[in-house]
């Protein structure tokens, strides 16, 4: 458990201003690291950096990670990188296909092209949409990739990041260069926002206000949410645990729950008088969409690494989302 214990270090986060980003900045700080964040706030907050702000080992820049000589002074002071910058959410991928390639892609190859100069380490945050339709469940990582057609914008997302995965993965291979690629699976908790089709704040943010709570499909497809200071917290152990280093890595939890399930217990913890209505995907996001029926990860892997998984109840884990929404 050592290894969870992070040393002091100077740390890079790109797309800090975003959800797992910032709490990454807050745990990191909390374990007496120097945090610098970047983020262009194309999807991220600046608010969500407001607690950090007069930190004596914090700080920030606005600006977008391709703009070479501001990242590359960037990734000099620091010792090792944490790339969480990455156009995000199932809605913003569907209607910004562009964006969501040109981002994911291009980022990736400055920031690790940059980081190679200096032989930085760099934590590649990944997400399990990179299986694709594979339903050889529980996923491992080293399961086929098994994407849908290039006709469906959908699958722009998971193809670009398993394009990130193969950079990084090449860079280590090739050049020496330290990495570890983390595949996320469905983190949610305080300030994750619904704005781009994230179903837990939006569903909790529509039993609050009385409003149908909206599940997508026939809601019969299953997930696993893990609290995110659990996957920050894995984040940060990877990070110092050189066993980790050009490897890919499954962080999530293996609670599996259906999302129609999850829409009841909202409405149960809410206490909300709230319907619950089957929305078709055809009118969720466009004709002809595709989505994975079951999303659970294998982790020992992550386990034999670190000594740890996250393992948060999805009650209380919903129970502490309502909880912050209500304040708000």
């Amino acid at each position: 458990m050592n290894q969870l214990q992070p040393k002091a270090t100077r740390a890079l986060i790109t797309g800090g201003a975003g959800f797992i980003g910032s709490h990454l900045a807050e745990h990191l700080l909390d374990q007496g690291q120097e945090v610098h964040v970047v983020d262009d706030l194309s999807t991220g907050s600046i608010e969500n950096l407001d607690s950090l702000r007069g930190h004596p080992g914090f700080g920030h820049t606005i600006a977008d990670v391709r703009e070479e000589p501001l990242l590359a002074e960037l990734v000099d002071r620091a010792d090792v990188v944490y790339h969480l910058a990455a156009a995000v959410g199932v809605k913003l991928i569907v209607e910004n296909p562009v964006r969501t390639i040109e981002t994911n892609i291009g980022c990736t190859e400055v920031l690790l092209r940059l980081a190679n100069k200096k032989r930085k380490k760099v934590i590649i945050a990944s997400t399990s949409e990179v299986y694709g339709k594979n339903d050889a469940v529980p996923f491992l990582e080293d399961h086929d990739l098994v994407m849908g057609p290039t006709s469906k914008a959908r699958w722009s997302y998971a193809c670009s990041k398993a394009i990130d995965e193969f950079l990084a993965l090449a860079y280590h291979k090739a050049r020496g260069l330290p990495v570890v690629v983390a595949r996320l699976f469905n983190t949610v908790g305080p300030r994750q926002t619904g704005r781009y089709g994230m179903v837990l704040p939006t569903f909790a943010l529509q039993a609050l206000q009385g409003k149908p709570i909206t599940v997508y499909g026939d809601g019969t497809q299953s997930r696993c949410f893990s609290y995110v200071s659990e996957v920050v917290t894995a984040l940060a152990a990877l990070a110092q645990c050189e066993a980790a280093v050009g490897q890919v890595v499954n962080v999530g939890s293996q609670q599996e729950i259906s999302i129609a399930a999850l829409a009841g217990l909202v409405k149960e913890v809410t206490g909300s008088n709230s319907k619950i209505v089957l929305v078709p995907y055809d009118q969720a996001y466009e004709e002809g969409f595709e989505d994975m029926q079951r999303r659970v990860p294998e982790v020992s892997k992550l386990k034999g690494l670190v000594g740890f998984s996250p393992q948060m109840g999805i009650r209380e884990i919903v129970e502490s989302v309502v909880a912050y929404y209500r304040e708000r």
